[in-house]
């Protein structure tokens, strides 16, 4: 089992959590890491992008000068990619880029992200995270307290909280999420991980299962 220190409010330890080594104990290749981000970053893409060809451009209608006799080479459209106000050749058309990693590679990477966050002191557990209304004051205070100030931290909740959401949204570089929600990328991409003692359990029970 691996003991991680559990801290209140005010960065004292006030207990452990036993994990399994099983689950927070995976140290995979990086390649699975990199892997999953890089499947989680296309997936984000909306692949919106677009550019006029020859058909979509304005004008067209008419053949721009004769066919022959004119000492100018030929031209049937002004739409024509040649032309300054012609179509784009090959140009970026909307297309998804999205792709299937199996479960199995998606949970070794998360994992595998964590546990190197357990190995480099960069992960935070605190005991409990309620917050009774939202006040970025008190979310502020405690992420002072943890010695978070400044740092790009995702929080871990077991289940969501609209109070602690709203109380850290406008906190510059934090994000809240669930436990069932957390992503390689979100790991990899900020420094620090905080995580309640429920969110670690919930966390551990999801990947063990």
């Amino acid at each position: 089992m691996l003991e991680v220190e559990v801290k209140d409010r005010n960065n004292n330890t006030v207990g452990k959590v036993s994990l399994r080594d099983e689950i927070f104990g995976v140290n995979a290749k990086p390649g699975v890491i990199h892997e999953a981000v890089v499947n989680f970053l296309a997936n984000q893409r909306q692949g919106t992008h677009a550019t006029k060809t020859r058909g979509l451009v304005r004008g067209g209608g008419k053949k721009p000068w004769k066919q022959k006799h004119t000492g100018r080479a030929r031209a049937g459209s002004n739409r024509s990619p040649l032309w300054r106000t012609g179509g784009t050749v090959f140009g970026p058309q909307p297309r998804d880029y999205s792709y299937r990693l199996p479960r199995t590679v998606k949970k070794l990477a998360l994992m595998a992200a964590i546990f190197e966050k357990l190995g480099g002191g960069e992960v935070v557990i605190i005991d409990n995270l309620a917050i009774d209304k939202p006040k970025t004051g008190e979310m502020s205070e405690i992420l002072k307290n943890l010695g978070l100030t400044g740092k790009s931290v995702v929080v871990v909740l077991s289940e969501k909280n609209d109070s602690v959401v709203l109380s850290a949204r406008n906190i510059p570089g934090i994000r809240v999420t669930r436990a069932v929600d957390l992503n390689t990328y979100d790991v990899m991409a900020n420094n620090m991980l905080l995580m309640t003692k429920e969110a670690a359990l919930r966390l551990e029970e999801l990947k063990g299962s």
